[in-house]
């Protein structure tokens, strides 16, 4: 399986938003000059010949997490474009049901509740031992949010945990933290009930319109539109995560 850089600080610095002044962007330093200088090295499309152009498209890069037989969660990562998204597949698919996707713009990322991705992610680490630890969650926690009913302390740890297991042994720059997740994932005392259907899919209901806006596509029950969020490809996933690790099939 082929995935991002994870070793790497610049590669972070882009995928977390720091760059662009997301949380750790105080932490820089040098870092932020040199990112600055291969930014403006890019700027001016008209000199890309179409080799060039090419080697920008070879840039973004999907990494299907195998969770169980046939069922992935699907991460397409961008750095090129600030543009990563979070998919589903399940046996029989082609293509990737989206759950949500984060960019600069219109970012709709919290397609996961933290006891799913805890879920999914030790799922992956049981399928795919060769994966570097700590690799799929600190890669896929930027598509989950916390909230009042979570255990914030131990997902908080489980955060910062996985992001410390991939920083290399000599690198004291910047490298991002599990805070820097949980200032964007943080939704206790914002107001986000959830809801229940009797097979199980769950949603975020209406709020207050003074709350904090929630980015979410998960915000209705399952229709069966094809435009709708993918409620019953994710439960089959996680019910495929949990047969993995041999736990009952069921909601989280």
């Amino acid at each position: 399986m082929t995935i991002p850089p994870v070793h790497s600080p610049e590669f972070w610095a882009r995928y977390t938003f720091a760059h662009e002044d997301g949380p750790g962007v105080d932490r820089l330093g040098a870092l932020q000059d040199l990112l600055d200088a291969e930014d403006d090295e890019d700027l001016d499309d008209e000199d890309l010949d179409d080799e060039d152009l090419d080697d920008e498209e070879d840039a973004s890069l999907d990494v299907a997490f195998e969770v169980g037989p046939g069922h992935h969660v699907v991460l397409s990562v961008d750095v090129s474009l600030d543009l990563h998204s979070l998919g589903v597949t399940t046996p029989g698919t082609t293509e990737p049901a989206e759950l949500g996707w984060d960019d600069m713009a219109h970012w709709h990322p919290y397609a996961l509740r933290w006891s799913e991705l805890d879920l999914i992610c030790r799922a992956v680490a049981a399928r795919s031992p060769e994966l570097p630890p700590g690799a799929a969650l600190a890669l896929l926690c930027r598509f989950a949010a916390v909230f009042a009913d979570d255990d914030v302390d131990q997902a908080l740890a489980a955060v910062d945990e996985a992001y410390a297991a991939l920083r290399p042994a000599d690198w004291e720059g910047y490298w991002p933290r599990g805070t820097d997740w949980l200032d964007r994932a943080d939704f206790r005392g914002q107001g986000v009930t959830w809801q229940r259907d009797e097979a199980g899919n769950l949603w975020a209901g209406e709020r207050d319109v003074d709350a904090e806006p929630f980015y979410s596509t998960r915000i209705g029950p399952d229709t069966g539109a094809s435009d709708g969020f993918p409620h019953a490809q994710l439960r089959a996933v996680l019910d495929a995560a949990r047969r993995t690790l041999a736990e009952p099939v069921g909601p989280v």
